[in-house]
Protein backbone atom coordinates (compact mmCIF):
# COMPACT_ATOMS: atom_id res chain seq x y z
CA UNK A 1 0.00 0.00 0.00
CA UNK A 2 3.18 2.41 0.57
CA UNK A 3 4.86 2.93 -2.76
CA UNK A 4 7.79 4.94 -3.33
CA UNK A 5 7.31 8.32 -5.11
CA UNK A 6 10.30 10.79 -6.41
CA UNK A 7 9.98 14.60 -5.59
CA UNK A 8 9.69 14.85 -9.56
CA UNK A 9 6.77 13.17 -10.00
CA UNK A 10 5.48 14.88 -7.02
CA UNK A 11 6.16 17.78 -8.23
CA UNK A 12 4.09 17.39 -11.29
CA UNK A 13 1.24 16.08 -9.20
CA UNK A 14 1.72 19.20 -7.22
CA UNK A 15 1.50 21.40 -10.53
CA UNK A 16 -1.94 20.33 -10.90
CA UNK A 17 -4.92 22.00 -9.85
CA UNK A 18 -6.91 18.74 -7.99
CA UNK A 19 -4.35 19.82 -4.76
CA UNK A 20 -5.34 19.50 -1.39
CA UNK A 21 -2.44 20.61 1.03
CA UNK A 22 -2.67 20.19 4.89
CA UNK A 23 -4.33 17.35 7.33
CA UNK A 24 -7.95 19.12 8.11
CA UNK A 25 -8.51 19.83 4.48
CA UNK A 26 -7.45 16.35 3.93
CA UNK A 27 -9.59 14.55 6.46
CA UNK A 28 -12.50 16.44 5.27
CA UNK A 29 -11.66 15.47 1.96
CA UNK A 30 -11.93 11.64 2.68
CA UNK A 31 -14.75 11.87 4.30
CA UNK A 32 -16.65 13.11 1.16
CA UNK A 33 -14.54 10.19 -0.98
CA UNK A 34 -13.36 13.14 -3.39
CA UNK A 35 -9.39 11.83 -2.87
CA UNK A 36 -7.90 9.60 -5.43
CA UNK A 37 -4.09 9.21 -3.85
CA UNK A 38 -2.60 10.97 -0.44
CA UNK A 39 0.50 11.42 -0.03
CA UNK A 40 2.21 11.21 3.65
CA UNK A 41 5.44 12.39 4.94
CA UNK A 42 8.04 10.12 6.35
CA UNK A 43 7.43 11.95 9.93
CA UNK A 44 4.56 12.39 9.56
CA UNK A 45 2.63 12.22 13.61
CA UNK A 46 1.25 8.98 14.67
CA UNK A 47 -2.05 10.32 15.05
CA UNK A 48 -2.45 11.84 12.23
CA UNK A 49 -1.36 8.93 10.31
CA UNK A 50 -3.74 6.50 12.00
CA UNK A 51 -6.38 8.79 10.92
CA UNK A 52 -5.45 8.78 7.25
CA UNK A 53 -5.04 5.29 7.34
CA UNK A 54 -8.55 4.84 8.53
CA UNK A 55 -10.24 7.45 6.44
CA UNK A 56 -8.36 6.37 3.10
CA UNK A 57 -9.63 2.56 3.33
CA UNK A 58 -13.34 4.09 4.26
CA UNK A 59 -13.16 6.29 0.96
CA UNK A 60 -10.84 3.55 -1.27
CA UNK A 61 -7.92 6.32 -1.93
CA UNK A 62 -4.80 5.22 -2.00
CA UNK A 63 -1.75 6.21 0.55
CA UNK A 64 1.99 7.09 -0.70
CA UNK A 65 4.58 6.98 2.00
CA UNK A 66 6.81 9.50 1.17
CA UNK A 67 10.49 9.39 2.09
CA UNK A 68 11.10 13.03 2.71
CA UNK A 69 10.50 14.83 6.24
CA UNK A 70 7.77 17.32 6.38
CA UNK A 71 9.90 20.43 6.19
CA UNK A 72 11.34 18.69 2.73
CA UNK A 73 7.50 18.49 1.16
CA UNK A 74 6.79 22.28 2.86
CA UNK A 75 10.12 23.69 0.41
CA UNK A 76 8.59 21.36 -2.32
CA UNK A 77 5.46 22.89 -2.44
CA UNK A 78 6.91 26.53 -2.13
CA UNK A 79 5.12 27.03 1.18
CA UNK A 80 7.09 28.53 4.70
CA UNK A 81 6.03 26.01 6.84
CA UNK A 82 6.13 22.10 7.10
CA UNK A 83 3.21 20.01 5.51
CA UNK A 84 2.56 16.36 6.61
CA UNK A 85 -0.41 15.66 4.32
CA UNK A 86 -0.60 16.33 0.80
CA UNK A 87 -3.69 15.02 -1.26
CA UNK A 88 -4.81 14.32 -4.93
CA UNK A 89 -8.65 14.61 -5.37
CA UNK A 90 -10.37 12.65 -7.89
CA UNK A 91 -10.75 13.66 -11.35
Amino acid sequence: MAEQVSVAELKKVLKGDKVVIGTQRTLKELKRGAVERVFVTANCPASVEADIDHYSRLSGAEKVKLSLPNEELGVICKKPFSISVVSLLKA
